[in-house]
């Protein structure tokens, strides 16, 4: 008898599984994320206790013990272990505490590409105990100014190739009493000290804890730059906790010890930085950095460095679908694809033609207080809804009006939370476990991004201006972008900033600037609405002159089109749901439009232009 209960008790067990993956075919999926998150979150309440706080700096030196003479970067021709890392960021942290006097709580602007001292001077930096601002490597003159004067740094470190930008604004640095510094053995040009001359010649000993002693979870680390409505970019506030939960991504992505990850996109980024970098840095791998993508060297390089996983966005994916098949294309050791924005057609096409790779698509703004995972690898999908994940950070769907722009209200002055099927506005509960630390020295834009009584009366939201839907199972689909902000080419292009550029062309009475949407391409493409003065005709030399001289490529509207008048709302808000569904098909629209076209200008935009786009025959 006994024996027949035992019987029965085992078969049910083994059994057991069967009928928990019949009943959710993600089971499995669902225990091993519960698990990694459990983990993580032990791990970061341990990390917290400990004195002194145990940083992302303490984790790399930790590899650097465990593991010297591992290789962590692999530049080009050339390629560093964990101590060679070590020791260079050593002597880039004595030379600018000898010679820029930084001591802790200090900030430093670094502005410079992706290379190997990129990542020395941030470290350097934590061994100080200071902030690093990572400034956008391609903004210029008024935005330079700006994002410099967001973090309030009081010393700027440059890469060689920048040297043009910063004597553009370095009267304005001078006036403020700004260091700058420049990575060259001289600099020629009063006001630029040179840095690579001190650097080696500097100690790579250790330097002493003590320099970041008071340094805690909730210090401020870095600030990212993200697009901003005030029409310049806003610095967002990345804390030590924030970076430590970023770093994470990579296991609940799966990635392993013994992996090798290409890194291509911008450190200025989070997700180069953060996912990448220290992502890397928590799981002791190796990455391989360069300096911008090339579809044409991708491949090549991951054969060449034993590459098994990559970052991407959603345009990344298409370009290497686009490009001309080769009996090669599945010879590689590429196992994991880790990033956000790929299609699902694109996604489809990518794994036949490359081979058995597996895609995590992830989801997540520099500033929020939730992120996303698609960790079951279903396609099209940014996440899945998870009741661990939820308990840990509270969010809903809200109903949205996209032409009023403003959520939805019921009669009691309260949000709707949206059903499974329909799209939402994502908004996530501000709190303790979930904090939203806003943007540097920018109040109103932080205040902006709060939502206040959205269920009941005093709780506060993060508005992360995304329309998102959940399917049946649970999965989330990214949908659309809301406000002042579309996204092209993978960077984030703020509308006002674009539209006051266009303002200071002399033609130019008022612009309304827009994502629409391109056939066979990811995000929205930049057009603008304009309406000229009077008695003036559009000076298409002008407007591209200034553009080119004051907009990064990405920012640029390819199309404009001039209207007599610019429609607005009952309260004098400019409507651009409309114009950005009417396109920039001139067979619709009545009303002049042109083209720019690469290297030549804004042109008058003709059926055969359209035609090569929607088809494919004209790259954008």
């Amino acid at each position: 008898m006994i024996a027949l209960i035992l019987y029965t008790a085992l078969t049910g067990l083994a059994i057991l599984p069967l009928l928990l993956y019949l009943r959710n075919p993600y089971f499995f999926q669902d225990l091993r994320y519960t698990i990694s998150m459990i983990q993580i979150g032990v791990w970061m309440s341990k990390f917290k206790k400990q004195k002194p706080f145990y940083s992302i700096l303490d984790r790399f030196l930790d590899q650097v013990a465990r593991q010297p003479h591992k290789k962590f970067i692999l530049f080009e021709e050339s390629s560093y272990t964990y101590s060679q890392a070590d020791k260079e960021s050593s002597k880039v942290a004595r030379a600018l505490s000898s010679y820029a006097q930084l001591k802790e709580g200090d900030t430093v602007a670094l502005f410079l590409g992706n290379e190997p001292q990129f990542v020395w001077i941030w470290l350097a930096l934590t061994k100080l105990g200071c902030t690093a601002s990572l400034l956008n490597s391609n903004i210029r003159s008024k935005s330079l100014l700006h994002c410099f004067s967001c973090c309030e740094a009081k010393v700027l470190v440059a890469g060689a190739d920048q040297r043009g930008a910063v004597e553009e604004v370095l009267p304005t640095l001078s006036q403020q009493g700004v260091r700058v510094f420049i990575l060259s053995e001289d600099s020629g040009v009063e006001g630029i000290e040179s840095l690579s001359d001190k650097i080696q010649q500097a100690s790579d000993q250790p330097l002493s804890p003590q320099l970041r002693a008071n340094v805690t979870m909730k210090s401020p680390a870095l600030y990212i730059y993200t697009s901003g409505t005030t029409g310049l970019p806003k610095a967002a506030i990345i804390n030590h906790e924030r970076l430590w939960m970023a770093s994470f991504v990579q296991s609940l992505a799966a990635v392993r010890s013994d992996d090798i990850i290409y890194v291509y996109l911008p450190l200025y980024h989070s997700s180069g930085f953060l996912m990448g970098l220290c992502g890397a840095i928590e799981k002791g791998i190796t990455v391989v950095l360069r300096r911008k993508f090339s579809a044409s060297h991708f491949w090549n390089d991951c054969r060449k460095y034993n590459v098994t996983v990559f970052q991407y966005i959603g345009e990344i994916m298409r370009y290497l679908c686009n490009t001309p098949k080769r009996d090669n294309d599945r010879d590689h050791k590429v196992r994991l694809a880790v990033g956000n924005g790929i299609r699902a057609d694109i996604w489809a096409d990518f794994v036949q033609r490359f081979g058995d790779i597996s895609i995590c698509e992830c989801y997540g703004a520099t500033e929020g207080n939730v992120g996303f995972i698609n960790y079951c690898g279903k396609v099209g999908a940014i996440g899945k809804e998870h009741f661990l994940h939820k308990m840990g950070c509270p969010y809903a769907l809200i109903r949205y009006d996209t032409e009023e722009e403003e959520p939805v209200k019921d009669s009691r002055g309260f949000c709707i939370e949206v059903p499974r099927g329909e799209t939402g506005l994502l908004v996530t509960k501000i709190g303790e476990r979930t904090p939203f630390t806003g943007y540097a020295k920018n109040n109103q834009q932080t205040e902006k991004k709060k939502l206040r009584d959205v269920f009941v009366k005093g709780d506060l939201y993060f508005n992360s201006g995304d329309l998102l839907k959940m399917d049946n199972e649970g999965f989330i689909f990214f949908q659309d972008r809301i406000g002042d902000t579309f996204r092209w080419k993978g960077e984030n292009v703020a509308t006002t900033e674009v539209a006051d550029h266009l303002l200071m062309v002399d033609c130019v009475e008022e612009a309304n600037v827009y994502g629409v949407k391109v056939p066979g391409h990811e995000g929205r493409i930049g057009m603008a609405a304009l309406k000229l003065k009077e008695n003036m005709d559009f000076d298409d030399k002008a407007a591209y002159q200034h553009v080119k001289n004051y907009l990064p490529s990405y920012a640029r509207p390819r199309f404009i089109r001039v209207q007599e008048a610019l429609v607005v709302t009952g309260t004098f808000k400019q409507m651009k749901a409309k114009l950005a569904e009417e396109g920039f098909n001139p067979a619709v629209i009545r009303d002049p439009l042109f083209y720019l076209e690469d290297n030549k200008g804004y042109v008058p935009m003709t059926q055969e232009i359209f035609s090569s786009i929607a088809e494919g025959r004209l790259r954008l």
